[in-house]
Protein backbone atom coordinates (compact mmCIF):
# COMPACT_ATOMS: atom_id res chain seq x y z
CA UNK A 1 0.00 0.00 0.00
CA UNK A 2 1.21 3.49 -0.78
CA UNK A 3 -0.30 6.95 -0.86
CA UNK A 4 -0.77 9.05 -3.93
CA UNK A 5 1.52 12.06 -4.11
CA UNK A 6 1.38 14.64 -1.35
CA UNK A 7 3.21 17.93 -1.13
CA UNK A 8 6.48 17.50 -3.03
CA UNK A 9 5.46 14.42 -4.92
CA UNK A 10 6.15 12.34 -1.80
CA UNK A 11 4.54 8.93 -1.41
CA UNK A 12 4.72 9.15 2.36
CA UNK A 13 1.61 8.77 4.48
CA UNK A 14 -0.19 11.96 5.53
CA UNK A 15 0.75 13.51 8.86
CA UNK A 16 -2.80 13.39 10.27
CA UNK A 17 -4.52 10.16 11.23
CA UNK A 18 -7.33 9.16 8.88
CA UNK A 19 -10.74 7.52 9.00
CA UNK A 20 -12.19 5.41 6.19
CA UNK A 21 -14.11 8.48 4.98
CA UNK A 22 -10.83 10.37 4.54
CA UNK A 23 -9.32 8.03 1.94
CA UNK A 24 -10.06 6.52 -1.45
CA UNK A 25 -8.56 3.84 -3.69
CA UNK A 26 -7.03 4.92 -6.98
CA UNK A 27 -7.80 2.68 -9.99
CA UNK A 28 -4.80 1.00 -11.58
CA UNK A 29 -4.11 -0.93 -14.75
CA UNK A 30 -5.73 -4.35 -14.38
CA UNK A 31 -5.78 -7.61 -16.32
CA UNK A 32 -8.69 -9.03 -14.31
CA UNK A 33 -11.80 -9.47 -16.42
CA UNK A 34 -14.26 -10.75 -13.82
CA UNK A 35 -14.97 -10.23 -10.14
CA UNK A 36 -15.14 -13.99 -9.82
CA UNK A 37 -11.43 -14.20 -10.67
CA UNK A 38 -10.73 -12.64 -7.26
CA UNK A 39 -9.96 -14.99 -4.35
CA UNK A 40 -11.18 -13.55 -1.03
CA UNK A 41 -9.63 -16.27 1.15
CA UNK A 42 -7.98 -14.86 4.26
CA UNK A 43 -4.39 -15.60 5.25
CA UNK A 44 -4.86 -15.47 9.02
CA UNK A 45 -5.01 -19.23 9.66
CA UNK A 46 -8.69 -19.23 10.65
CA UNK A 47 -9.94 -21.17 7.63
CA UNK A 48 -12.27 -18.35 6.55
CA UNK A 49 -12.81 -17.99 2.81
CA UNK A 50 -14.16 -14.43 2.96
CA UNK A 51 -12.65 -11.64 5.11
CA UNK A 52 -15.66 -10.96 7.33
CA UNK A 53 -15.99 -11.66 11.07
CA UNK A 54 -19.21 -11.05 13.01
CA UNK A 55 -18.23 -9.30 16.23
CA UNK A 56 -18.79 -10.89 19.61
CA UNK A 57 -21.76 -8.68 20.48
CA UNK A 58 -24.76 -10.22 22.20
CA UNK A 59 -27.11 -8.46 19.76
CA UNK A 60 -25.20 -9.85 16.77
CA UNK A 61 -23.49 -13.19 17.34
CA UNK A 62 -25.63 -16.25 17.99
CA UNK A 63 -26.04 -19.73 16.57
CA UNK A 64 -28.05 -18.64 13.51
CA UNK A 65 -25.53 -15.95 12.63
CA UNK A 66 -22.60 -18.32 13.13
CA UNK A 67 -24.13 -21.09 11.05
CA UNK A 68 -25.19 -18.84 8.18
CA UNK A 69 -21.94 -16.92 7.89
CA UNK A 70 -19.77 -20.06 8.16
CA UNK A 71 -21.75 -21.61 5.32
CA UNK A 72 -20.64 -18.63 3.21
CA UNK A 73 -17.04 -18.70 4.41
CA UNK A 74 -17.12 -16.04 7.15
CA UNK A 75 -16.61 -16.35 10.90
CA UNK A 76 -18.71 -15.42 13.92
CA UNK A 77 -17.25 -14.83 17.38
CA UNK A 78 -19.62 -16.06 20.08
CA UNK A 79 -19.76 -13.58 22.99
CA UNK A 80 -17.84 -14.07 26.24
CA UNK A 81 -20.93 -13.14 28.29
CA UNK A 82 -22.55 -16.51 27.55
CA UNK A 83 -21.91 -19.32 30.05
CA UNK A 84 -19.20 -21.72 28.89
CA UNK A 85 -21.48 -24.76 28.92
CA UNK A 86 -24.03 -22.87 26.82
CA UNK A 87 -21.30 -21.87 24.34
CA UNK A 88 -20.22 -25.52 24.15
CA UNK A 89 -23.78 -26.51 23.27
CA UNK A 90 -23.96 -23.80 20.60
CA UNK A 91 -20.65 -24.92 19.08
CA UNK A 92 -21.88 -28.52 18.98
CA UNK A 93 -25.08 -27.38 17.27
CA UNK A 94 -23.18 -25.34 14.66
CA UNK A 95 -20.88 -28.30 13.96
CA UNK A 96 -23.93 -30.49 13.30
CA UNK A 97 -25.34 -28.19 10.59
CA UNK A 98 -25.17 -29.06 6.90
CA UNK A 99 -22.52 -27.03 5.01
CA UNK A 100 -24.85 -26.50 2.03
CA UNK A 101 -28.49 -26.81 3.13
CA UNK A 102 -29.94 -24.30 5.57
CA UNK A 103 -31.52 -25.35 8.87
CA UNK A 104 -35.31 -25.38 8.44
CA UNK A 105 -37.86 -23.87 10.80
CA UNK A 106 -40.02 -26.80 11.91
CA UNK A 107 -43.52 -27.09 13.37
CA UNK A 108 -46.21 -29.78 13.55
CA UNK A 109 -49.68 -29.89 11.97
CA UNK A 110 -51.32 -29.16 15.31
CA UNK A 111 -49.38 -25.94 15.84
CA UNK A 112 -51.07 -22.61 15.18
CA UNK A 113 -50.60 -19.93 12.53
CA UNK A 114 -49.37 -17.67 15.34
CA UNK A 115 -46.50 -20.11 15.97
CA UNK A 116 -45.49 -19.94 12.32
CA UNK A 117 -45.64 -16.14 12.26
CA UNK A 118 -43.39 -16.02 15.32
CA UNK A 119 -40.84 -18.34 13.70
CA UNK A 120 -40.72 -16.94 10.15
CA UNK A 121 -38.53 -13.89 11.01
CA UNK A 122 -35.82 -16.18 12.43
CA UNK A 123 -34.60 -17.21 8.98
CA UNK A 124 -34.32 -15.59 5.59
CA UNK A 125 -35.76 -18.50 3.61
CA UNK A 126 -39.34 -17.43 4.39
CA UNK A 127 -40.99 -20.78 5.10
CA UNK A 128 -41.85 -23.07 8.00
CA UNK A 129 -41.73 -26.78 7.33
CA UNK A 130 -44.50 -28.85 8.90
CA UNK A 131 -43.41 -32.39 9.78
CA UNK A 132 -44.96 -35.50 11.27
CA UNK A 133 -43.73 -37.11 14.47
CA UNK A 134 -41.08 -39.01 12.54
CA UNK A 135 -39.55 -35.83 11.12
CA UNK A 136 -40.92 -36.37 7.62
CA UNK A 137 -42.26 -33.25 5.89
CA UNK A 138 -45.98 -33.00 5.22
CA UNK A 139 -46.02 -29.45 3.88
CA UNK A 140 -44.76 -25.88 4.13
CA UNK A 141 -46.26 -22.63 5.38
CA UNK A 142 -45.17 -19.13 4.35
CA UNK A 143 -46.37 -15.67 5.32
CA UNK A 144 -48.81 -15.50 2.41
CA UNK A 145 -50.54 -18.66 3.66
CA UNK A 146 -51.04 -17.00 7.04
CA UNK A 147 -52.49 -13.76 5.68
CA UNK A 148 -56.14 -13.14 6.55
CA UNK A 149 -56.28 -16.27 8.69
CA UNK A 150 -57.17 -16.42 12.39
CA UNK A 151 -53.95 -16.73 14.41
CA UNK A 152 -55.26 -19.84 16.17
CA UNK A 153 -55.91 -21.72 12.92
CA UNK A 154 -54.01 -25.02 12.78
CA UNK A 155 -51.22 -25.33 10.25
CA UNK A 156 -52.82 -28.45 8.80
CA UNK A 157 -55.49 -26.15 7.32
CA UNK A 158 -53.14 -23.69 5.57
CA UNK A 159 -50.04 -25.67 4.57
CA UNK A 160 -48.93 -26.39 1.03
CA UNK A 161 -49.12 -30.21 0.96
CA UNK A 162 -46.83 -30.75 -2.04
CA UNK A 163 -43.41 -29.22 -1.39
CA UNK A 164 -40.49 -30.04 -3.64
CA UNK A 165 -38.37 -32.69 -1.94
CA UNK A 166 -34.92 -33.87 -3.02
CA UNK A 167 -32.14 -35.97 -1.51
CA UNK A 168 -29.99 -33.73 0.68
CA UNK A 169 -26.93 -34.62 -1.40
CA UNK A 170 -28.41 -33.14 -4.60
CA UNK A 171 -25.94 -30.65 -6.13
CA UNK A 172 -27.06 -27.02 -5.69
CA UNK A 173 -27.31 -26.33 -9.42
CA UNK A 174 -29.68 -29.27 -9.84
CA UNK A 175 -31.73 -27.96 -6.92
CA UNK A 176 -31.95 -24.55 -8.59
CA UNK A 177 -33.12 -26.07 -11.86
CA UNK A 178 -35.65 -28.30 -10.10
CA UNK A 179 -37.20 -25.39 -8.20
CA UNK A 180 -38.68 -23.93 -11.39
CA UNK A 181 -40.01 -20.81 -9.64
CA UNK A 182 -40.82 -22.39 -6.26
CA UNK A 183 -39.58 -20.76 -3.08
CA UNK A 184 -37.47 -23.63 -1.70
CA UNK A 185 -36.65 -27.30 -1.86
CA UNK A 186 -36.64 -29.60 1.14
CA UNK A 187 -33.64 -31.90 1.54
CA UNK A 188 -34.38 -35.39 2.81
CA UNK A 189 -32.03 -37.95 4.33
CA UNK A 190 -32.00 -41.64 3.40
CA UNK A 191 -34.94 -42.28 5.74
CA UNK A 192 -37.07 -39.57 4.16
CA UNK A 193 -36.68 -37.26 7.14
CA UNK A 194 -36.23 -33.52 6.81
CA UNK A 195 -32.53 -32.64 6.73
CA UNK A 196 -32.43 -29.10 5.28
CA UNK A 197 -33.97 -26.43 3.12
CA UNK A 198 -32.47 -24.63 0.12
CA UNK A 199 -33.85 -21.63 -1.76
CA UNK A 200 -32.97 -20.68 -5.30
CA UNK A 201 -30.70 -17.86 -4.15
CA UNK A 202 -29.16 -20.24 -1.60
CA UNK A 203 -28.34 -22.68 -4.39
CA UNK A 204 -26.67 -19.88 -6.38
CA UNK A 205 -24.68 -18.76 -3.35
CA UNK A 206 -23.52 -22.33 -2.76
CA UNK A 207 -21.81 -22.15 -6.14
CA UNK A 208 -20.15 -18.80 -5.41
CA UNK A 209 -19.02 -19.11 -1.80
CA UNK A 210 -16.92 -21.83 -0.18
CA UNK A 211 -17.95 -22.69 3.39
CA UNK A 212 -15.48 -22.30 6.24
CA UNK A 213 -14.96 -25.93 7.24
CA UNK A 214 -12.76 -27.64 9.80
CA UNK A 215 -10.65 -30.72 9.10
CA UNK A 216 -13.74 -32.90 9.59
CA UNK A 217 -15.81 -30.95 7.09
CA UNK A 218 -17.88 -29.17 9.75
CA UNK A 219 -18.70 -25.46 9.92
CA UNK A 220 -16.19 -23.30 11.77
CA UNK A 221 -16.86 -20.82 14.55
CA UNK A 222 -14.92 -18.68 17.01
CA UNK A 223 -15.62 -17.84 20.64
CA UNK A 224 -14.49 -15.04 22.92
CA UNK A 225 -13.33 -15.03 26.51
CA UNK A 226 -12.53 -12.09 28.74
CA UNK A 227 -9.41 -11.50 30.81
CA UNK A 228 -11.02 -11.92 34.24
CA UNK A 229 -11.37 -15.11 36.26
CA UNK A 230 -9.63 -18.38 35.45
CA UNK A 231 -8.89 -17.71 31.80
CA UNK A 232 -7.00 -20.99 31.31
CA UNK A 233 -9.96 -23.05 32.49
CA UNK A 234 -12.32 -21.18 30.16
CA UNK A 235 -9.94 -21.60 27.23
CA UNK A 236 -9.64 -25.35 27.83
CA UNK A 237 -13.42 -25.71 28.02
CA UNK A 238 -13.82 -23.94 24.69
CA UNK A 239 -11.11 -26.07 23.09
CA UNK A 240 -12.79 -29.21 24.42
CA UNK A 241 -16.04 -27.97 22.88
CA UNK A 242 -14.36 -27.83 19.46
CA UNK A 243 -14.00 -24.08 18.92
CA UNK A 244 -11.91 -23.16 15.86
CA UNK A 245 -10.60 -19.74 16.95
CA UNK A 246 -10.14 -18.34 20.47
CA UNK A 247 -10.59 -14.58 20.90
CA UNK A 248 -9.20 -13.00 24.07
CA UNK A 249 -11.14 -9.76 24.25
CA UNK A 250 -11.14 -6.58 26.31
CA UNK A 251 -11.70 -2.94 25.44
CA UNK A 252 -8.14 -1.92 26.36
CA UNK A 253 -5.97 -4.73 25.04
CA UNK A 254 -2.60 -3.12 25.75
CA UNK A 255 -2.48 -3.81 29.48
CA UNK A 256 -0.62 -6.20 31.76
CA UNK A 257 -3.74 -8.17 32.64
CA UNK A 258 -4.36 -8.90 28.96
CA UNK A 259 -0.76 -9.97 28.41
CA UNK A 260 -0.96 -12.36 31.38
CA UNK A 261 -4.31 -13.77 30.21
CA UNK A 262 -3.06 -14.16 26.66
CA UNK A 263 0.08 -15.98 27.81
CA UNK A 264 -2.13 -18.36 29.83
CA UNK A 265 -4.34 -19.07 26.82
CA UNK A 266 -1.26 -19.61 24.67
CA UNK A 267 0.01 -22.27 27.11
CA UNK A 268 -3.34 -24.07 27.08
CA UNK A 269 -3.51 -24.08 23.28
CA UNK A 270 0.08 -25.28 22.91
CA UNK A 271 -0.40 -28.03 25.48
CA UNK A 272 -3.60 -29.18 23.77
CA UNK A 273 -1.90 -29.53 20.39
CA UNK A 274 -5.11 -28.25 18.79
CA UNK A 275 -3.36 -25.66 16.64
CA UNK A 276 -6.22 -23.22 17.17
CA UNK A 277 -5.41 -19.58 16.28
CA UNK A 278 -5.63 -17.03 19.08
CA UNK A 279 -6.92 -13.52 18.42
CA UNK A 280 -6.51 -10.79 21.04
CA UNK A 281 -7.23 -7.09 21.42
CA UNK A 282 -8.08 -4.35 21.12
CA UNK A 283 -5.11 -2.08 20.37
CA UNK A 284 -4.38 0.78 17.96
CA UNK A 285 -0.56 1.07 17.97
CA UNK A 286 2.43 -0.81 16.62
CA UNK A 287 3.69 -1.22 20.18
CA UNK A 288 0.41 -2.86 21.18
CA UNK A 289 0.65 -5.29 18.28
CA UNK A 290 4.23 -6.17 19.18
CA UNK A 291 3.38 -6.86 22.82
CA UNK A 292 0.31 -8.98 22.04
CA UNK A 293 2.20 -10.95 19.40
CA UNK A 294 5.03 -11.58 21.86
CA UNK A 295 2.50 -12.80 24.45
CA UNK A 296 1.07 -15.35 22.02
CA UNK A 297 -1.49 -13.73 19.71
CA UNK A 298 -1.68 -15.04 16.16
CA UNK A 299 -4.20 -12.32 15.29
CA UNK A 300 -4.48 -8.83 16.81
CA UNK A 301 -7.78 -6.97 16.88
CA UNK A 302 -7.43 -3.28 16.03
CA UNK A 303 -9.88 -0.56 16.98
CA UNK A 304 -10.69 1.61 19.98
CA UNK A 305 -13.84 3.69 19.71
CA UNK A 306 -14.93 3.44 16.04
CA UNK A 307 -17.95 1.19 16.62
CA UNK A 308 -21.49 2.47 16.07
CA UNK A 309 -22.54 1.56 19.63
CA UNK A 310 -19.31 2.79 21.25
CA UNK A 311 -19.02 6.08 23.17
CA UNK A 312 -15.43 5.58 24.35
CA UNK A 313 -13.99 8.50 22.41
CA UNK A 314 -16.68 10.91 23.57
CA UNK A 315 -16.44 9.71 27.18
CA UNK A 316 -12.66 9.48 27.45
CA UNK A 317 -11.01 11.12 24.46
CA UNK A 318 -9.18 7.81 23.93
CA UNK A 319 -8.94 6.04 20.58
CA UNK A 320 -7.58 6.59 17.11
CA UNK A 321 -9.02 7.09 13.61
CA UNK A 322 -9.51 3.59 12.32
CA UNK A 323 -7.87 3.60 8.90
CA UNK A 324 -4.55 4.87 10.24
CA UNK A 325 -4.72 2.50 13.21
CA UNK A 326 -5.24 -0.48 10.89
CA UNK A 327 -2.48 0.58 8.48
CA UNK A 328 0.12 1.05 11.24
CA UNK A 329 -0.88 -2.09 13.11
CA UNK A 330 -0.90 -4.19 9.94
CA UNK A 331 2.66 -3.10 9.19
CA UNK A 332 3.65 -4.05 12.73
CA UNK A 333 1.80 -7.35 12.40
CA UNK A 334 3.81 -8.31 9.34
CA UNK A 335 6.99 -7.52 11.26
CA UNK A 336 5.98 -9.63 14.26
CA UNK A 337 4.20 -12.50 12.50
CA UNK A 338 0.63 -11.59 13.48
CA UNK A 339 -2.42 -11.02 11.28
CA UNK A 340 -4.77 -8.07 11.89
CA UNK A 341 -8.53 -7.91 12.26
CA UNK A 342 -9.90 -4.40 11.69
CA UNK A 343 -12.59 -4.13 14.37
CA UNK A 344 -15.32 -1.55 13.94
CA UNK A 345 -16.08 1.63 12.05
CA UNK A 346 -17.35 0.07 8.81
CA UNK A 347 -20.63 1.31 7.37
CA UNK A 348 -20.22 0.59 3.65
CA UNK A 349 -18.54 -2.08 1.51
CA UNK A 350 -15.92 0.55 0.60
CA UNK A 351 -14.81 0.66 4.24
CA UNK A 352 -14.20 -3.09 4.22
CA UNK A 353 -12.18 -2.80 1.02
CA UNK A 354 -10.12 0.05 2.48
CA UNK A 355 -9.38 -1.89 5.67
CA UNK A 356 -8.15 -4.82 3.59
CA UNK A 357 -6.10 -2.50 1.41
CA UNK A 358 -4.52 -1.13 4.60
CA UNK A 359 -3.36 -4.66 5.44
CA UNK A 360 -6.09 -6.23 7.56
CA UNK A 361 -6.69 -9.92 6.90
CA UNK A 362 -10.36 -9.67 7.97
CA UNK A 363 -12.83 -7.03 9.07
CA UNK A 364 -15.00 -7.37 12.17
CA UNK A 365 -18.54 -6.07 11.79
CA UNK A 366 -21.05 -5.52 14.59
CA UNK A 367 -24.09 -3.25 14.42
CA UNK A 368 -24.32 -3.47 10.63
CA UNK A 369 -25.24 -7.14 11.05
CA UNK A 370 -27.61 -6.61 13.99
CA UNK A 371 -30.48 -5.60 11.72
CA UNK A 372 -30.83 -8.97 9.98
CA UNK A 373 -33.03 -12.03 10.34
CA UNK A 374 -30.13 -14.06 11.69
CA UNK A 375 -29.16 -11.83 14.64
CA UNK A 376 -30.35 -13.11 18.03
CA UNK A 377 -32.90 -10.38 18.82
CA UNK A 378 -36.64 -10.56 18.26
CA UNK A 379 -38.04 -8.84 15.19
CA UNK A 380 -39.95 -5.73 16.26
CA UNK A 381 -41.92 -3.09 14.38
CA UNK A 382 -42.01 0.64 14.92
CA UNK A 383 -45.05 2.91 14.84
CA UNK A 384 -44.90 2.92 11.02
CA UNK A 385 -44.75 -0.86 10.75
CA UNK A 386 -41.08 -0.93 9.77
CA UNK A 387 -39.14 -3.96 10.99
CA UNK A 388 -36.15 -3.51 13.28
CA UNK A 389 -34.05 -5.24 15.92
CA UNK A 390 -32.45 -3.75 19.01
CA UNK A 391 -28.68 -3.43 19.24
CA UNK A 392 -26.51 -2.31 22.15
CA UNK A 393 -22.86 -1.74 22.95
CA UNK A 394 -20.91 -4.29 24.95
CA UNK A 395 -19.85 -1.67 27.51
CA UNK A 396 -23.38 -0.30 27.85
CA UNK A 397 -25.66 -0.56 30.89
CA UNK A 398 -27.55 -3.42 29.28
CA UNK A 399 -24.42 -5.46 28.54
CA UNK A 400 -22.69 -4.66 31.83
CA UNK A 401 -25.82 -5.69 33.71
CA UNK A 402 -25.85 -9.06 31.97
CA UNK A 403 -22.13 -9.56 32.51
CA UNK A 404 -22.24 -8.75 36.23
CA UNK A 405 -25.44 -10.56 37.18
CA UNK A 406 -23.40 -12.93 39.36
CA UNK A 407 -21.82 -10.10 41.38
CA UNK A 408 -23.22 -8.86 44.65
CA UNK A 409 -25.51 -5.82 44.66
CA UNK A 410 -22.80 -3.39 45.81
CA UNK A 411 -20.33 -4.41 43.10
CA UNK A 412 -23.03 -4.28 40.42
CA UNK A 413 -24.00 -0.78 41.53
CA UNK A 414 -20.39 0.38 41.53
CA UNK A 415 -19.70 -0.95 38.04
CA UNK A 416 -22.92 0.66 36.80
CA UNK A 417 -21.37 4.07 37.44
CA UNK A 418 -18.75 3.48 34.76
CA UNK A 419 -20.74 2.30 31.77
CA UNK A 420 -19.95 3.36 28.23
CA UNK A 421 -21.77 2.57 25.03
CA UNK A 422 -25.35 2.87 23.78
CA UNK A 423 -27.80 0.64 25.63
CA UNK A 424 -30.46 0.47 22.94
CA UNK A 425 -30.49 1.40 19.27
CA UNK A 426 -32.92 0.41 16.56
CA UNK A 427 -31.22 -1.40 13.69
CA UNK A 428 -33.74 -1.41 10.89
CA UNK A 429 -33.99 -4.33 8.51
CA UNK A 430 -33.26 -3.16 4.99
CA UNK A 431 -36.26 -4.39 2.94
CA UNK A 432 -33.87 -5.11 0.06
CA UNK A 433 -31.27 -6.84 2.26
CA UNK A 434 -33.02 -8.28 5.31
CA UNK A 435 -30.77 -11.33 5.68
CA UNK A 436 -27.11 -11.42 6.65
CA UNK A 437 -26.33 -13.23 3.39
CA UNK A 438 -27.76 -10.25 1.51
CA UNK A 439 -25.32 -7.97 3.33
CA UNK A 440 -22.46 -10.41 2.73
CA UNK A 441 -23.28 -10.41 -1.00
CA UNK A 442 -23.10 -6.61 -1.01
CA UNK A 443 -19.81 -6.54 0.94
CA UNK A 444 -18.10 -9.23 -1.09
CA UNK A 445 -19.28 -7.70 -4.35
CA UNK A 446 -17.76 -4.37 -3.32
CA UNK A 447 -14.47 -5.92 -2.21
CA UNK A 448 -14.19 -8.06 -5.36
CA UNK A 449 -14.82 -5.00 -7.50
CA UNK A 450 -12.24 -2.98 -5.55
CA UNK A 451 -9.71 -5.73 -6.23
CA UNK A 452 -10.42 -5.61 -9.97
CA UNK A 453 -9.88 -1.83 -9.97
CA UNK A 454 -6.56 -2.34 -8.16
CA UNK A 455 -5.53 -5.23 -10.42
CA UNK A 456 -5.43 -7.65 -7.48
CA UNK A 457 -6.45 -11.31 -7.59
CA UNK A 458 -5.98 -11.92 -3.85
CA UNK A 459 -6.25 -9.89 -0.67
CA UNK A 460 -2.47 -9.89 -0.29
CA UNK A 461 -2.19 -8.42 -3.79
CA UNK A 462 -4.79 -5.81 -2.90
CA UNK A 463 -2.60 -4.62 -0.05
CA UNK A 464 0.54 -4.72 -2.20
CA UNK A 465 -0.99 -2.86 -5.14
CA UNK A 466 -3.28 -0.42 -3.35
CA UNK A 467 -2.67 3.25 -4.08
CA UNK A 468 -4.65 5.55 -1.82
CA UNK A 469 -5.44 9.22 -1.80
CA UNK A 470 -6.85 11.52 0.85
CA UNK A 471 -9.97 13.59 0.37
CA UNK A 472 -11.97 16.38 1.94
CA UNK A 473 -15.47 15.93 3.34
CA UNK A 474 -16.74 17.37 0.06
CA UNK A 475 -14.76 14.69 -1.79
CA UNK A 476 -16.45 11.97 0.24
CA UNK A 477 -19.87 13.53 -0.30
CA UNK A 478 -19.23 13.71 -4.05
CA UNK A 479 -18.86 9.92 -4.09
CA UNK A 480 -22.17 9.23 -2.39
CA UNK A 481 -25.34 8.63 -4.44
CA UNK A 482 -27.18 11.94 -4.78
CA UNK A 483 -29.31 11.61 -7.87
CA UNK A 484 -33.02 12.35 -7.89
Amino acid sequence: MRFLHHDAGSGDAPAADLTYDDVFLVPRRSSITSRFDVDLTTADGTGATVPVVAANMTAVAGRRMAETLARRGALTVLPQDVATDAVAEIISWIKSRDPVWDTPLVLRTGDAVADALNLLPKRAHGAVVVTDEGGRPVGTVDEAACAGVDRFTRLSEVLDPSPLTLPVGTPPREVFEALDGRRAALGLDDEGRLAGILTGIGAIRAGIYSPALDASGRLRTAAALGINGDVAVKAKALLDAGVDVLVVDTAHGHQDKMLDALAAVRRVVDESGAGVPIAAGNVVTAEGVADLAAAGADIVKVGVGPGAMCTTRMMTGVGRPQFSAVAECAAAGREHGAAIWADGGVRHPRDVALALAAGASSVMIGSWLAGTYESPGDLLRDEHGRAYKESFGMASKRAVGARTRGDNAFDRARKALFEEGISSSRQRLDPDRPGVEDLLDEICSGVRSACTYAGARTLDELHERAVLGTQTTAGFTEGTPHGG
